[in-house]
C-alpha cells in the first residue's frame, strides 16, 4: 500500500481551489521495475506471514537443521601443510610438483636443522675462537638428545665394500652431513658421533681417526686398493686430524694439527675465507654464503669479519629412519614403524631446538637461534588452532552490545532478548556453515579458524539489526498478523540483495588460485548463505514471538514477568479535537483512514482520493525548509500528548532515551549533510582521499615473508629475521624430466646448466672447484678412469685380453670401451685403442651413456651423492670384480632411459619480492630456451613453489574485481530494476576497493594472496553499506535532496549498528598473538569497514542527491470536474481538507490507506472492492508505509 506524501511538496506556485472545486489527486506511475519488485514484495510478505502463522515450528526445524549442519565441525580437517596450502591449483608449479613426487615420492630426502649465531652487540665480529667456542659448546648441548645424532643423522653417499670388517667400521664412523663453519677446524670433529674398535688402539673417533694412517696399519691384513682408490679420489686425506685446533693447547688437540706445536691461535678469517669442508675436500666444500653473514672484505676481497655464524644439521626423513632401524634390536619391542618414526624425529627436533636456545648463559656475549623444520609445522598448527577464549569473548561482546542497543525504557517497545537471540542464531548460523563446509571436504586453515567466525559474525549481525529495526517501525494500525509480513516486505530486497552480493564476492575471490585462500573464500560464501537463510526464515519466527510477548504486556528478556508499563496502542478514529484544531506540540500525526481508489485504464494511474475536509497546522521550523519533515509517528505519540494534558502518564521515560540515530539523522545529520556548500565539501574530500589513494596505491610492494606469520618476540620470529638478513639463500634445483634422449641431449644439457648458472640469483661455485652436477661430475669421472686406462695400456697393465694388472680405475675403463650397446653383438675388443669413454667435445659417446651411468652410480656413491642427482628410474646396482674371470662381470646392464634428474643450485640475494620474481622469470626464460632445443626441464624449490604466484597476482587480482564489480551492477540492477542506481553504488565500491587498496599501500601492508581476497571481499562486504541507502532513496518520493534525507532518516541507525557490530566481530582479531592476523585481517578489515560506513552514510547520499535517479512512484496533481464529499463525522471532530489559502509550509499528515487496482493481482495483495464514496469503517485496513510498496501486499489469513 502506498502512503501519500506530505502536502508540503506541493509545487509553490499551486493555488487550490475554493471548495467545493477540484479535489487533491495523487497519483504513481504503475512501471514495470516497481510492479516487479513489488511481486518480490509480495512473496516476501506471503512468506513473513506464514512464518509468524508457525513461528514456534520455523523455529524448532531451523534450529534443528542447523544444529544437525553444525555436527559436521566433528569431521573438520585442519591443512597446515605448507605445500597444500600455497601452491597454486592447476598451475605449471603444482603439475611440476606432482611430476617430482610421482618420481621420488612424497617426503624430502632429509630434514633440515639449523643453528644462528649472532653477538648481543650489534656489528661485533664473531670470527673469534671465542665466538666459535660458544658456537661449539651450542651445537654439542643441542645434539645430545636421547637418540644419539649419529644414529638419525643424514649421510651422504656412503660407499658399498665387500669386506665385512672395513664395511662395519664404516658403518659405525661413516660421518653426518653437518654444514658448519667448525669444520675448519679439528673442533669440528667433535660434532660427528660413533666409535669402532679395533684390537690394540683406542677406540677410533673422527678426533683421532687418520684414514691415511689407518689404511696403512690395515694393510697387511686385508686387500683394500678400492677402499683407498675411493679416498683419495674423494681428497679426505688426513680428515679432520689434519685441520688447526681453535685452541691448540687442548691436550686432545693432535699432533697432525699446522698449529699444535706452535701453540698459536688461528686466524678465523683466513682459515674460513673460501669456505670449508666436510671430511670430503671433493665432494663437501661448504661456501662461505652458507656458514657466514654479515661479512666485510679489504679492497683485495681478503675476508676481514663476520656478523653471524651457522651450522645446519641434516637429518633422515621418516621413511628413511624407519628403514634403517626396522628389525634392529632396538626397535624390535616397540612396534617400530614409518609413523613412530616420524614422531622420534620430530620430538629429537623440538628438544634440540630447545636445548640450543638454552645453550648459552644470558650473559654470555653471543645468543643463538635454533630452528626446525618441526619448529615450522609447529608454528602453523599453532596459528591454525581455535581460539576459544577469543571467540567466546567476541560472541560476549556482541550480545552485550545487541542487547543494549535494543533495549528501550517502554517495555514493549525493548527488544534486548531478541538481541540475545539474533547473535545466538548468527553464531549457529556460522557453526552451521562451517559444518557443512567440513562435510564437503574442504579443508580448514588458518584463516577459517583464526579470522572467519568473527568476519562472519560482523556480517551475519549487520541484517538482524535491519530487520529488528524494521520490525519496530511497522507502519500504524499495521494488524499483528501481519507485522512479520509487513517486515520482510520492506527489508527483504535489501537482506536478499547484500546477501547475494556477498556469496557473489566470497566466490570470486576462490578465483584466486591459492588452495588456503579459495578454502577461505568458499567457506565464506556457504557461511554467508547460511546467516542469509538463518536471517530470513528463522529470525523472523524469533520476531514473531517476541512480538507475542509484546501483545501479553510481558518484560523484555525476562519474559515471564508482566510489564509495570504496558503500551496501549490504540486505533484512532476521525474524530474532533478539542477545538478542533492539532494539539500544540505535535509536529506530525498519523491516523488510520480510509480512501477510495481506482485505475485509469487510460493513464495507467492509480488514482487516489482523500476526504476533503481537513486542517493544516504550520510545523516547527525544518532545516531543509518544506522538503524534510518528520516520519510518521505512532498512535502512541498522539496517546502521550492527550495522557499529558488529561491525566499523569503512567510511564515516563528520561530526555535522554527519546534521543536516537534516526532522530539524529532526520534533525541533524541529513539537514547538514544536503545542504550545497557540505556537497561540495565531501566530493572534494572524497577526490582528495581517491587521489591520495592512488598514489599510495603506487607503493604497494608484493610479497608475504614467513617474519609476517611468526608472532614477533618469539625466539622463532628472532631466528626467521636473523636468516633473512643474514642467510638469505635458498636451495633449489633444475629438474630434466623424460621425453627426450639424454644420451643424445648432452650438448643442450650443457648449455641449460651454463644458462641457469650466469642468472644474477645463483650462487656461482668456487673457480677451483667443478660445477656441481651430476653430467660433470659423471664426465670427470669417465675421463678419470680413462686416464687410469690410458697409463696402464701404455705401460703393459693391461692388453687385450686381461686387466687384472691394472689399477682398479683402468679395469672399469676397460669393462666400458668393450661395450657396443648392441644386445646381439655386445661386447667389440678392438674399441679399446679406437674408443674414448669421452670425445673431444667433451660428450659421451651415446651408446655407452647408460652403461656408463650403472658402473659410475655403483663405483663414485660420494660423487653421486655430491651431485643430488636423484636419478628415477635409479640405475642398476653393480658390483667390480677386477679379479673375475669367468666374463660375467663383462656384461654391464644398461640403466633405464632417464625420467628425472636435477641440477642443484644456490640461489642468494633474495630480499624483497621483486628479487624472487626476477629469479623465477630469469629460470623459467632459461628452461623455456632449453625447450627449443628439445630439452624438458623445470625450476624447482622454495622460491618457486611460494613465489611464482606473484607473477601473475595482480592480474588475477584485477581480473576478479572487475569480474565481481560487474556482476555487483548485474545484481543491484537486477534486484533493484535500476541501472542508473546500480551504477553509483559500483562506482562507490570502486572507490572504496582503490581507496583500501591506497591506504595498504601508506601502511606499508604487503599484496599477497591473502590482501586480494579481502580486497576482492570488500566489494561485497560494501554493499553492506551502500545498498540499503540506495533501495531507500530509489523507493523515496519528491525531490531528489528530500529522497536522500528520507533514505538517511531509514537507514542511517541499522547500517551504522551494522558497522559496529562488525568492528565488534572484529575486535578479537586485535588480541592474536600472530601479528599477521592483526596487520592483514584486523587493520585491512577495521579500514574496510570505515571506508563502508564513510561511504555509505556520506559520498553516496550526497551522490544521489546530485545525480540519483528519478523517483519510481510520482506524486500528481489534477483538477476534476466532480467533488467527492463524505459525510460529516457526528459530533464535530477533526476536519480534513484543504483550506482556501496554503501558508508557505505544512503540516505532515501521514495516512494508511487500502487501495484496489485493476491490474492483475501480485502475489498476496488484498482487493479492496471500489465503492462509488468511501466510508469510515473502524475495520480501515493499514498499509505499508513506502511508496515501494504499492499493491505488494495484503491481509494474512487468521492463524489458524
Amino acid at each position: 500500500m502506498a502512503r501519500p506524501p506530505p502536502l508540503g511538496e506541493l509545487p509553490p506556485g499551486y493555488t487550490p481551489p475554493a471548495r467545493p472545486a477540484t479535489p487533491q489527486i495523487l497519483a504513481g506511475s504503475l512501471k514495470a521495475p516497481l510492479w516487479l519488485r513489488a511481486y518480490f514484495q509480495g512473496l516476501l510478505f506471503s512468506l513473513g506471514c506464514g512464518i509468524q502463522r508457525h513461528c514456534g515450528k520455523v523455529l524448532f526445524l531451523g534450529l534443528l537443521a542447523f544444529g544437525a549442519l553444525a555436527l559436521g565441525l566433528r569431521v573438520a580437517i585442519i591443512e597446515t601443510d605448507l605445500e597444500q596450502l600455497w601452491v597454486e591449483v592447476g598451475s605449471r608449479v603444482s603439475q611440476e610438483l606432482e611430476y617430482t613426487k610421482e618420481k621420488l615420492g612424497e617426503e624430502a630426502a632429509y630434514t633440515s636443522q639449523m643453528l644462528i649465531q649472532t653477538p648481543r652487540q650489534e656489528g661485533e665480529n664473531v670470527l673469534t675462537p671465542e665466538a666459535l667456542d660458544l658456537h661449539l659448546q651450542a651445537a654439542l648441548t643441542a645434539s645430545k638428545v636421547s637418540w644419539d645424532l649419529n644414529k638419525i643423522c643424514y649421510k651422504s653417499g656412503v660407499p658399498l665394500i665387500e669386506n665385512g670388517m672395513i664395511e662395519r667400521m664404516i658403518e659405525k664412523l661413516f660421518p653426518c652431513v653437518i654444514l658448519t663453519p667448525l669444520d675448519c677446524f679439528w673442533e669440528g670433529a667433535k660434532l660427528q658421533g660413533g666409535s669402532a674398535y679395533l684390537p690394540g688402539r683406542p677406540d677410533i673417533q673422527w678426533t683421532n681417526l687418520d684414514p691415511e694412517q689407518l689404511l696403512e696399519e690395515l694393510g697387511p691384513f686385508a686387500s683394500l686398493e678400492g677402499f683407498r682408490e675411493l679416498l683419495d679420489k674423494a681428497q679426505v686425506g688426513q680428515a679432520y686430524v689434519g685441520r688447526p685446533c681453535l685452541h691448540p693447547d687442548d691436550l686432545h688437540c693432535p699432533p697432525s694439527a699446522p698449529n699444535h706445536h706452535s701453540r698459536q691461535a688461528p686466524n678465523v678469517a683466513q682459515e674460513l675465507s673460501g669456505g670449508c669442508h666436510g671430511f670430503s675436500h671433493k665432494f663437501m666444500h661448504w661456501q662461505e654464503e652458507l656458514l657466514l653473514g654479515g661479512m666485510a672484505r679489504d679492497p683485495q676481497g681478503q675476508l676481514l669479519r663476520a656478523e653471524a655464524l651457522q651450522s645446519t644439521f641434516l637429518l633422515m626423513s621418516p621413511r628413511q629412519l624407519y628403514e634403517h632401524f626396522r628389525g634392529d634390536y632396538q626397535t624390535h619391542d616397540i612396534g617400530w614403524s614409518e609413523e613412530q618414526a616420524g614422531t622420534v624425529l620430530q620430538a629429537w627436533q623440538r628438544r634440540f631446538v630447545q636445548l640450543a636456545q638454552e645453550a648459552l648463559p644470558e650473559n654470555a656475549s653471543q645468543q643463538i637461534h635454533a630452528f626446525s623444520s618441526t619448529t615450522l609445522d609447529d608454528i602453523l598448527h599453532a596459528f591454525s588452532e581455535v581460539s576459544a577464549a577469543r571467540v567466546v569473548g567476541g560472541y560476549l561482546l556482541m550480545l552485550a552490545y545487541a542487547c543494549v542497543t535494543m533495549l528501550r525504557w517502554d517495555c514493549a517497545q525493548s527488544q534486548g532478548a531478541v538481541g540475545l537471540a539474533g547473535v545466538l542464531l548468527v553464531a549457529l548460523a556460522v557453526a552451521s556453515g562451517l559444518g557443512l563446509c567440513a562435510l564437503l571436504g574442504i579443508a580448514f586453515n588458518a584463516a577459517t579458524t583464526q579470522v572467519l567466525p568473527f568476519l562472519a559474525l560482523g556480517i551475519g549481525v549487520d541484517d538482524i539489526f535491519l530487520l529488528a529495526h524494521a520490525f519496530t517501525e511497522a507502519p500504524p494500525g499495521t494488524p499483528l498478523q501481519e507485522r512479520m509480513g509487513e517486515c520482510l516486505q520492506r527489508t527483504g530486497t535489501s537482506v536478499t540483495l547484500t546477501s547475494i552480493n556477498n556469496m557473489v564476492a566470497f566466490f570470486m575471490a576462490a578465483l584466486v588460485p591459492i588452495p588456503a585462500l579459495r578454502a577461505f573464500s568458499l567457506q565464506a560464501a556457504i557461511v554467508v548463505g547460511c546467516n542469509f537463510a538463518a536471517v530470513m526464515l528463522v529470525f523472523p519466527a524469533v520476531l514473531s514471538l517476541d512480538l507475542h510477548r509484546r501483545h501479553c504486556q510481558r518484560l523484555d528478556v525476562l519474559c515471564c514477568f508482566s510489564s509495570p508499563c504496558s503500551a496501549r496502542v490504540i486505533q484512532i478514529l476521525p474524530q474532533e479535537l478539542g477545538n478542533g484544531t492539532v494539539p500544540v506540540g505535535i509536529a506530525h500525526l498519523t491516523a488510520t483512514v480510509q480512501a477510495f481508489a481506482h485505475c485509469e485504464a487510460s493513464s495507467q494511474h492509480v488514482v487516489t482520493i482523500l476526504p476533503p475536509q481537513a486542517h493544516l497546522v504550520p510545523p516547527p521550523s525544518d532545516p531543509l525548509g518544506s522538503e524534510l519533515f518528520s516520519p510518521g509517528g505512532s498512535t502512541r505519540d498522539l496517546l502521550g500528548q492527550e495522557e499529558g494534558t488529561g491525566q499523569k502518564a503512567a510511564c515516563k521515560s528520561l530526555p535522554c532515551a527519546r534521543w536516537s540515530l534516526a532522530h539524529f539523522a532526520r534533525s541533524q545529520f541529513a539537514p547538514l549533510l544536503l545542504q550545497s556548500h557540505t556537497k561540495a565539501v565531501v566530493l572534494v574530500l572524497f577526490g582528495a582521499l581517491l587521489g591520495l589513494s592512488l598514489y599510495g596505491a603506487t607503493l604497494v610492494q608484493d610479497g608475504l615473508a614467513l617474519t609476517d606469520v611468526v608472532p614477533r618476540g618469539t625466539k622463532e620470529h628472532a631466528f626467521l629475521s636473523a636468516q633473512l638478513r643474514y642467510f638469505s639463500l635458498y636451495e633449489v634445483a633444475l629438474v630434466t624430466q623424460g621425453g627426450f634422449d639424454y644420451a643424445h641431449s648432452q650438448r643442450a644439457l650443457f648449455d641449460l646448466h651454463q644458462r641457469f648458472s650466469s642468472l644474477k640469483a645463483v650462487l656461482p661455485p668456487p673457480a677451483t672447484q667443478a660445477p656441481r652436477t651430476w653430467l660433470h661430475y659423471y664426465r670427470n669421472w669417465l675421463q678419470g678412469i680413462q686416464a687410469a686406462f690410458d697409463q696402464d695400456w701404455a705401460s703393459g697393465r693391461i692388453t687385450h685380453h686381461s686387466y687384472r694388472n691394472g689399477s682398479e680405475d683402468g679395469a672399469l675403463a676397460y669393462k666400458l670401451l668393450v661395450q657396443t650397446g648392441d644386445a646381439q653383438e655386445p661386447l667389440d675388443f678392438s674399441q679399446l685403442t679406437t674408443k674414448k669413454l669421452v670425445d673431444k667435445e667433451g660428450l659421451i659417446p651415446p651408446e655407452l651413456f647408460y652403461m656408463g651411468l650403472t658402473v659410475w652410480v655403483s663405483s663414485d656413491p660420494l660423487g653421486l651423492a655430491a651431485s643430488q642427482a636423484n636419478f628415477y628410474p635409479p640405475p642398476p646396482e653393480w658390483l667390480h670384480d677386477k679379479y673375475d674371470t669367468t666374463g660375467e662381470n663383462l656384461r654391464i646392464p644398461a640403466a633405464q632411459p632417464l625420467e628425472f634428474a636435477q641440477f642443484p643450485f644456490l640461489l642468494r640475494g633474495l630480499q624483497k619480492t621483486a628479487d624472487f620474481v626476477e629469479a623465477i622469470e630469469g629460470a623459467r626464460a632459461a628452461c623455456a630456451e632449453a625447450g627449443r632445443a628439445g630439452v624438458r626441464a623445470y625450476p624447482s624449490g622454495s622460491p618457486f613453489l611460494f613465489w611464482e604466484q606473484y607473477l601473475g597476482l595482480r592480474r588475477c587480482f584485477l581480473l576478479a574485481v572487475c569480474t565481481l564489480l560487474l556482476c555487483t551492477f548485474l545484481v543491484c540492477a537486477l534486484l533493484l530494476l535500476n541501472p542508473w542506481t546500480a551504477a553509483l553504488i559500483v562506482l562507490v565500491l570502486a572507490m572504496m576497493t582503490v581507496e583500501l587498496f591506497g591506504i595498504m599501500g601508506f601502511l606499508g601492508i604487503k599484496l599477497s594472496a591473502i590482501p586480494v581476497v579481502i580486497l576482492v571481499a570488500s566489494v561485497g562486504i560494501g554493499v553492506e553499506f551502500t545498498v540499503h541507502v540506495a533501495l531507500g532513496f530509489l523507493t523515496a518520493q519528491g525531490s531528489r535532496n528530500l529522497r536522500a534525507a528520507r533514505a538517511l532518516e531509514r537507514t542511517f541507525a541499522p547500517v551504522t549498528d551494522g558497522a559496529i557490530s562488525t568492528l565488534l566481530g572484529l575486535l578479537m582479531l586485535a588480541g592474536s598473538n600472530f601479528d599477521f592476523i592483526v596487520r592483514y585481517f584486523f587493520v585491512v578489515l577495521t579500514i574496510l569497514t570505515l571506508l563502508g560506513l564513510l561511504h555509505g552514510l556520506v559520498l553516496l547520499p550526497v551522490l544521489l542527491s546530485i545525480l540519483g535517479p528519478p523517483p519510481e512512484v510520482v506524486q500528481m496533481y489534477k483538477e476534476s470536474a466532480e467533488v467527492l464529499s463524505s459525510p460529516a463525522p457526528q459530533g464535530g471532530g477533526l476536519r480534513w481538507g484543504v483550506p482556501s489559502t496554503l501558508p508557505q509550509s505544512f503540516a505532515r499528515v501521514t495516512t494508511s490507506m487500502t487501495v484496489a487496482l485493476h491490474p492483475p493481482p501480485l502475489p498476496g495483495a488484498y482487493i479492496h472492492p471500489a465503492s462509488e464514496e468511501p466510508t469510515w469503517s473502524p475495520a480501515a485496513t493499514p498499509a505499508a508505509n513506502g511508496p515501494s510498496n504499492l499493491g505488494s501486499r495484503g491481509l494474512c489469513p487468521a492463524t489458524g
